[in-house]
């Protein structure tokens, strides 16, 4: 799975990058935001599930956490000098691939349009839209960003998705002692398959900016019908995650396959 790609060494030679990519320190910027992020939450006390009920639920187990995550993103990647190479893809995916993102994303704008917003004060409003700002950010940025420039140093594309994801995923596993109890384990599993998504955000567009914009949204549409009976998300999110986690090897799988095929012809 070891990766010779020149673009990726030209990434990792880059004199703007102050620390060398290596697997390792994007697992240290990882396990920072996550002692960070989790570390916030459980000082505030606040019950997941409860996130999104109320102004005081939004500003301590929404705006608050991802705060302190943001003054750590900003410092990790600015120490790194990750900031190009986490932003910008260097080579991008077939457009066709852009369909699971724009599914999601019109999901999310669907789920809004029906969604019921009569507890949903002015000042819950502005929570839910920094909040969501901060998701996108920290959780592209540390996920799809720092851990993808990492792991590209060490892995192939089909190791660095799988990789990066599951970490994603496993990040959301603390809720299981924060509230959720068992039904973080299906936490966890949605994450791998909608992580799958935001990867291909990224590499379809060619940029982090992307899949930055589809997390706050999606984060945005759920949490802000959160007291509504229906849930269109809820119910069509579980599909549309097992239908990308399926997709997204035997894409890059098929990628692969080219890039072979086109260095026998050069040589």
């Amino acid at each position: 799975m070891m990766s010779t790609k020149k673009g990726l060494q030209q990434e990792t030679l880059d004199p703007a990058l102050r620390v060398r990519p290596r697997v390792r320190w994007g697992v240290l910027a990882y396990f920072l935001y996550i002692a960070v992020f989790y570390g916030i939450f459980v000082l505030n006390g606040i019950d997941y599930k409860q996130v999104g009920e109320s102004e005081r639920t939004l500003l301590l187990g929404y705006v608050a956490t991802l705060s302190g995550g943001a003054v750590l993103t900003l410092t990790v990647v600015t120490i790194y000098g990750w900031w190009r190479p986490a932003l910008l893809e260097w080579r991008s995916l077939s457009r066709w691939t852009m369909t699971f993102p724009i599914i999601m994303a019109v999901i999310a704008i669907v789920n809004m349009l029906i969604g019921d917003f009569t507890r949903v004060t002015p000042l819950m409003w502005l929570y839910l839209i920094i909040g969501s700002i901060l998701v996108g950010f920290n959780e592209e940025m540390i996920h799809r960003g720092q851990l993808i420039v990492a792991l590209r140093s060490r892995f192939g594309e089909t190791g660095v998705w799988l990789l990066s994801t599951a970490m994603f995923a496993v990040f959301h596993l603390p809720g299981m002692f924060l509230g959720l109890g068992a039904g973080a384990l299906f936490q966890v599993v949605m994450a791998f398959g909608l992580g799958s998504i935001f990867y291909l955000a990224r590499r379809s567009t060619g940029s982090l900016v992307a899949s930055m914009f589809l997390h706050g949204l999606w984060d945005f549409s759920v949490f802000s019908t959160h007291n509504s009976s229906f849930h269109l998300a809820g119910i069509l999110a579980p599909l549309l995650a097992i239908a990308a986690a399926i997709t997204v090897p035997i894409i890059l799988r098929r990628e692969k396959r080219r890039d072979s095929m086109k260095r026998v012809q050069e040589n």
